[in-house]
């Protein structure tokens, strides 16, 4: 085993006094071909080419020697580190950091970024990053080949964004680009680079935030499924009752599905028959990206009022489900309010992990559960009754008695 194993960050920015003394004590060097370059390395120590780090690190670990390992920004921060210090490696590390790219990137932008979140694209993980992308105005993507800015720009398509690309930070080809998202597909870009994708943000001048990777501009309103008119106060939208009624809107039908559901930050929501928008805005408020899709327009203009309201993103989308289901991205979990037994066996057609729905007659029930089970998932079957009472008198006020069928993908792993 190595005798000694330290880590350098390298950010552009000269080598440290304690960074050059580790190096120039190096018998072995691992790095980018841009680090084993570097004037510092000593001319007799053994050099590995950095691509696979799990390979490097064996290699280091049957070193007998002092090994030095290059890595650009901060080693620590979504970094080799990490790798190294594995526990079939074994190796005990010294980390000499340097400036993250991220940090860099925010600092080439002039923005702050405690409030901004930070995600790894792979090619599988790409659809997650670009899910992070849906859901919050201000994140940063360290990019790899095949998951870079132009695969961002077309997997966002019909959400507006802008782009700060930063290609090779540190060097001197660096180059910071910014465009708006539809123009990013359209480019070659240099690897390594760091995207910040900016937008989605309600307005108003924003707060400093007390937690990192939190927006602070969304209101600290506290708990889900709340009532209807948290969403929709009486006054606004259509003024139609009908419109914020019903077994479909009670909130602890919404309740429910949102536990069974589950969404999670690096999610794409479904929610067909968005109605007043109360079940999207809930989902957006856990940190799904969320897609809002009903035939009536003003359904559509109410849960935008609604997602500004509440300070999140979310996309609308009319049409008529499940024609116009087509052309979405691929969804995690999805709820179907309207549309019956076409709209769900369209849904099962794209396989997300969780799929809840609900009916008000049993044989509505029956034909649903039944169209879960058909297209591979295990169904729950839930009859809900809730009866709002009076506090002061304890009358009943208003009564809701709905089926709950809730579907699990049999082929996921992760139940």
């Amino acid at each position: 085993m190595a005798d000694r194993v330290t880590v350098i960050g390298w950010d552009g920015s000269p080598l440290t006094a304690a960074g050059r003394s580790a190096l120039s004590a190096a018998t072995l060097v691992a790095g980018a071909a841009h680090h084993l370059a570097l004037p510092e390395v000593p001319p007799g120590a053994e050099r590995i080419r950095l691509g696979s780090v799990d390979l490097a690190a064996r290699r280091i670990a049957g070193h007998r020697g002092t090994a030095v390992v290059l890595a650009d920004g901060d080693p620590g921060f979504f970094g080799v580190v990490r790798t190294l210090r594995a526990p079939e490696h074994g190796l005990e590390v010294e980390v000499v950091p340097a400036v993250s790219s991220v940090a860099a990137a925010f600092a080439r932008a002039g923005m702050p970024w405690e409030d901004a979140r930070t995600v790894v694209a792979h090619q599988r993980t790409l659809r997650r990053a670009v899910n992070v992308c849906r859901a919050h105005p201000k994140v940063a993507v360290l990019t790899s080949p095949g998951a870079g800015p132009a695969e961002l720009a077309l997997l966002l398509e019909g959400v507006h964004r802008t782009f700060v690309v930063c290609e090779e930070l540190g060097t001197d080809r660096e180059q910071v680009s910014v465009l708006t998202s539809d123009k990013a597909a359209d480019h070659t870009w240099r690897n390594p680079n760091v995207v910040l994708v900016i937008g989605g943000t309600t307005g108003g001048t924003p707060a400093a935030p007390w937690l990192s990777g939190q927006d602070p501009s969304a209101p600290p309103v506290r708990g889900w499924a709340l009532p209807t008119e948290e969403y929709e106060p009486r006054g606004h939208g259509t003024g139609d009752p009908a419109a914020r009624t019903g077994a479909g809107e009670d909130p602890s039908l919404r309740a429910a599905q949102l536990a069974r559901l589950g969404p999670r930050v690096g999610d794409l929501v479904w929610d067909v028959g968005c109605a007043g928008g109360a079940f999207a805005v809930d989902a957006a408020r856990f940190g799904a990206a969320v897609i809002a899709v009903d035939t009536d327009p003003t359904a559509c203009a109410r849960t935008e009022q609604a997602a500004r309201r509440h300070g999140v993103p979310l996309q609308t989308v009319q049409g008529r489900a499940p024609h116009v289901l087509e052309n979405l991205p691929e969804p995690d979990v999805v709820r179907i309010a309207a549309g019956g037994v076409p709209v769900v066996t369209a849904c099962t057609d794209r396989r997300p992990e969780r799929i809840v729905a609900h009916a008000s007659t049993r044989d509505e029930a029956e034909a649903v559960g039944a169209a879960l089970a058909d297209g591979g998932y295990t169904v729950e079957s839930l009859l809900l009754q809730t009866v709002g009472l009076d506090p002061d008198d304890w009358s009943e006020r208003e009564r809701s008695v709905v089926f709950l069928l809730s579907g699990r993908r049999t082929d996921h792993p992760h139940p």
